[in-house]
């Protein structure tokens, strides 16, 4: 048998090739909610173990935060809100890809203090000297507590009385109450899972706030990305549902 030869054009058309194929992967980009950093670290683990050519990059604050530096220019192919209002003024600036919004999550709203609190209601919050909310203004998290405790007919007095801490997102209004900073904190149910040193003391009544959703989906940057469209896909999917599920989120 002749042995095999490989010419030097056809040795180089080769090695041509082999260096092409990293130029094959992509960076995706995700813009998520604060609350969802946990759960989204872990996926993008998880997910980049079958897909090694993509390189995924999280990035994590109040959807506010986010949606405003997307804004601005910030590079960003998935987003990922804690509530409709910040999707839709993307959706309005122009910058989400039409048909690519889901509705990914849903979560709860809680109060947290020291196990040994006897809290067990809004209206009992008037009792305590110090309560931390994220910021209505950019964390959908404080803007549905701000909501409940403005249904419940005790916001004004709270504010009022200067009895109102103000964080930049839920993580940080945890991590107050974790610190005995203040005497209570309303994060989502979530959070409250990761606490340490305190417990969910009751959970606000549905009716005084809007359901708390998660919408996603492909920014325009993002929409012409293979390895973006394939991540969202699996977020949306049976794989993404029980680590989901397993940090209290409820799917869907």
């Amino acid at each position: 048998m002749k042995p095999i030869v490989i010419s030097p054009a056809a040795l180089l058309l080769f090695l041509a090739l082999l260096l092409a194929v990293p130029a094959l992967a992509e960076e995706v980009r995700i813009s998520a909610a604060a609350s969802l950093t946990e759960v989204i670290k872990e996926l993008v683990g998880t997910y980049q173990q079958s897909h090694p050519a993509d390189r995924l990059l999280a990035t994590f604050a109040s959807s506010g935060a986010l949606a405003k530096q997307i804004v601005a220019g910030a590079p960003a192919d998935i987003y990922i809100a804690a509530n409709p209002q910040w999707m839709d003024y993307l959706q309005q600036q122009g910058l989400i890809a039409a048909g690519s919004e889901q509705i990914l999550l849903r979560n709860r709203l809680v109060f947290v203090g020291p196990p040994d609190s006897n809290i067990n209601s809004l209206e009992a919050l008037r009792s305590l000297p110090l309560i931390a909310i994220a910021s209505p203004k950019s964390a959908p998290v404080g803007e549905y507590a701000e909501q409940a405790m403005t249904a419940a007919g005790i916001y004004p007095q709270l504010l009022a009385g200067h009895k109102i801490i103000f964080a930049k997102d839920a993580r940080q209004a945890l991590l107050y109450a974790e610190r005995g900073e203040v005497d209570g904190a309303f994060v989502y149910h979530t959070d409250a899972l990761l606490a340490r040193r305190v417990k969910p003391l009751f959970v606000v009544p549905q009716e005084l706030y809007p359901q708390v959703v998660y919408p996603a989906a492909l920014t325009q940057q993002g929409a012409d990305k293979l390895a973006a469209q394939r991540f969202l896909r699996y977020l949306s999917g049976n794989a993404a549902r029980q680590v989901f599920q397993n940090y209290g989120f409820i799917f869907r």
